[in-house]
């Protein structure tokens, strides 16, 4: 009965969000929609009866999905992106809608306004955002104080990045920039996520480059601390690029990868609409196939014998991003080698209540396969 009930409410929802709130929301500028659902969501967050109502209208839950990764407790494999809650205004909200892990930031040392407006654009016929936000945030110092007041129920990674600034642009300024922010959260949330990746800050992507990476992993490590660490990866990177990242990354206290980030390739057959903006990365459908792609990639990498290989042992945990709206693709990543998953486009064009759905979905799919735990997916299609 729990499970067709919940059907019943994500197909009315999807309903009403697809045919009545869409066709309004998107007549509105995105960022202004952006700021205000996320307004919406702090206010919802503070008070525990409208926490308990919002979990009523979108959570779900099943053990089949419960799943334990470098000693943290995932209740589902789906988990809210960085980008989204840039100042991590949403953790107390975040749980009542059914995401098992959520990211915020990405947090740097300093404040950032982020890049000129207008910075967010939708790319509707291909399901995909533009963005060129630029690392907007509050900085370290303001995110670290507020994240040490919360009570976290869910497991909440902190997203890191150098400041979007040409202070920043010289490899030891932008090293100390990460340490910051770092130092910031060493008691505070689950895990951390490096960002080398961002598309849209001053100075490209120098941590991408093996010899740059391996100076800011070599001053990371010499930070104290037992959370798990991420490598968010970009969906432009070479096979080359990738190995070598592999390499340093063995050396270092790099548990996983996110794969992948916004892509800045425009010459990518998913894109259908005209791009207003020459700058920005693009997220949503229009990435799935690189981070699809990346996310096997690196799986097969992380599965070879280290013997024979001498790359990585199997180790490394990988997090899927890109292009998830419905169970299917979340599964799909899942079966290629991440053991969790992140969204955010889907959302924006499925509605919050596609996180329930596509819980639900993975479940369907486990049984469908025999299994009976999500964790007996991870990597079925790439072994």
């Amino acid at each position: 009965m729990y499970e067709l009930i919940t059907a019943l409410r994500n197909r009315t929802h999807k309903l009403l969000y697809k045919n009545i709130l869409q066709p309004v929301l998107f007549q509105i500028d995105p960022e202004i929609i952006h700021d205000r659902m996320v307004t919406i969501g702090q206010f919802l967050g503070k008070f525990y009866v409208l926490r308990q109502i919002t979990s009523l209208f979108f959570n779900y839950s099943n053990k089949n999905l419960e799943q334990e990764i470098l000693g943290i407790k995932f209740n589902n494999p789906v988990g809210l992106g960085a980008g989204f809650d840039k100042n991590a205004q949403l953790t107390q909200i975040l749980p009542s809608l059914g995401f098992g892990f959520a990211e915020v930031g990405s947090i740097t040392g300093k404040p950032c306004k982020g890049n000129p407006k207008p910075r967010l654009w939708r790319l509707k016929k291909s399901k995909s955002l533009l963005v060129y936000y630029g690392l907007k945030n509050d900085g370290s110092d303001a995110i670290s104080k507020k994240l040490k007041k919360l009570r976290l129920e869910i497991p909440i990674g902190i997203n890191i990045a150098k400041t979007n600034s040409k202070d920043t642009v010289k490899v030891d300024a932008g090293i100390r920039d990460y340490a910051k922010a770092f130092k910031k959260f060493i008691s505070i949330g689950a895990y951390f996520t490096i960002n080398i990746s961002c598309p849209n800050a001053y100075g490209g992507q120098p941590f991408t480059d093996s010899v740059k990476l391996e100076k800011l992993l070599t001053r990371i490590d010499k930070i104290y601390t037992n959370k798990p660490i991420f490598l968010k990866l970009s969906p432009d990177l070479t096979n080359n690029d990738v190995d070598k990242i592999l390499e340093v990354s063995e050396k270092h206290r790099v548990n996983g990868f996110i794969c992948a980030n916004l892509t800045k390739n425009r010459n990518n057959s998913r894109i259908k609409d005209s791009i207003i903006s020459k700058e920005g990365g693009v997220s949503g459908k229009v990435v799935e196939d690189l981070s699809n792609d990346l996310i096997s990639y690196v799986y097969k990498k992380t599965c070879v014998s280290h013997a024979q290989n001498k790359k990585t042992n199997g180790k490394f945990v990988i997090i899927g991003l890109g292009g998830v709206f419905k169970a299917e693709d979340a599964y799909k990543k899942i079966k290629l080698g991440a053991s969790l998953v992140q969204l955010i486009t889907g959302m924006i064009y499925e509605s919050p209540q596609v996180i329930s759905e596509i819980n639900q979905g993975l479940v369907k799919l486990l049984v469908k396969d025999g299994y009976s735990n999500i964790s007996q997916a991870i990597g079925a299609d790439n072994k």
